[in-house]
């Protein structure tokens, strides 16, 4: 059997959807091809699982069906977190910079870089080292939880005046899945962080590029950077240090909600509705 190509792996369609979807709609082959635009050799490739479409077609095709993108793809297509060679190949092309170029500058050759990034052969902690210093990030972007994805992928949404159904519609993924992936619960896949990027007009790159730490504190207001100067607040900054991924996990989702639910102006609460003891006040 073919190997797929890597870079296809986290859109690949399940060709019994898309036919079954076909045929329930009275629609041949060549009908639902013209809708899409493309030929009906390359249509039945697709639908007997030899070739993967790329994102545009993928939308074409749902939409010729009547469908969300995601209701033609295989399960693991849907749930496969985007792998270090995916991450590679955008980071390298968000840089403009060709395989030979990356390769060169990581100390290794061209073909082993191109086997990397479409998922057939699995690079050693020092190889990603390498890359992710040529790249000028660091390994855990190409590795671990992506840093900064959901928070970015927020304020991209925001700053449009998108909602999340309205970029969920865009991006041709449920509504839910899009909550998820800003509160982190979530690494989407290659065909999940396109079609995100696509709805946001921005490049996949640029949703997972590492923050700089300069440009994070420079987005903070003139109060929060006063208010971190603050010793009393630095010791509670230092308490958090030692919290558990479970223990931040529940003060991030507090301070989600906060900032859901709380009205701007508002005030603080008062002191007497926190339980502050009123005797002798009668």
């Amino acid at each position: 059997m073919a190997r797929r190509a890597g870079g296809e792996k986290g859109r690949t369609v399940c060709g019994r959807k898309l036919k079954a979807a076909r045929e329930a709609r009275g629609l041949s082959l060549s009908a639902l091809a013209a809708a899409a635009r493309v030929s009906s050799s390359y249509l039945s490739e697709v639908e007997h699982g030899r070739k993967s479409p790329s994102l545009p077609v993928l939308r074409r095709l749902a939409a010729a069906l009547n469908l969300a993108p995601a209701d033609l793809m295989a399960a693991e297509a849907r749930d496969t977190a985007l792998a270090p060679g995916e991450r590679v190949r955008l980071l390298r092309e968000g840089k403009g910079l060709t395989l030979s170029a990356l390769a060169e500058k990581a100390g290794i050759t061209t073909s082993y870089l191109s086997e990397i990034e479409r998922g057939q052969a699995g690079p050693a902690l020092t190889t990603l080292e390498r890359l992710a210093q040529a790249l000028g990030t660091t390994l855990a972007q190409l590795w671990g939880p992506l840093a900064g994805l959901g928070l970015r992928l927020r304020e991209l949404r925001e700053e449009r005046g998108l909602s999340q159904a309205e970029l969920a519609a865009r991006a041709g993924v449920s509504p839910g899945l899009v909550g998820q992936v800003e509160r982190g619960e979530v690494q989407p896949s290659l065909a999940t962080l396109e079609g995100l990027a696509a709805g946001l007009g921005v490049s996949p790159c640029h949703l997972i590029r590492e923050e700089d730490p300069a440009a994070l504190y420079a987005r903070l207001s003139p109060c929060v950077r006063e208010l971190l100067a603050d010793r009393s607040v630095q010791a509670v900054l230092e308490r958090l240090c030692t919290c558990s991924p479970a223990e931040l996990r529940f003060l991030l989702a507090f301070i989600d909600l906060y900032k859901t639910h709380h009205r701007p102006g508002a005030g603080p609460v008062p002191a007497t509705e926190t339980g502050q003891d009123t005797k002798g006040q009668e």
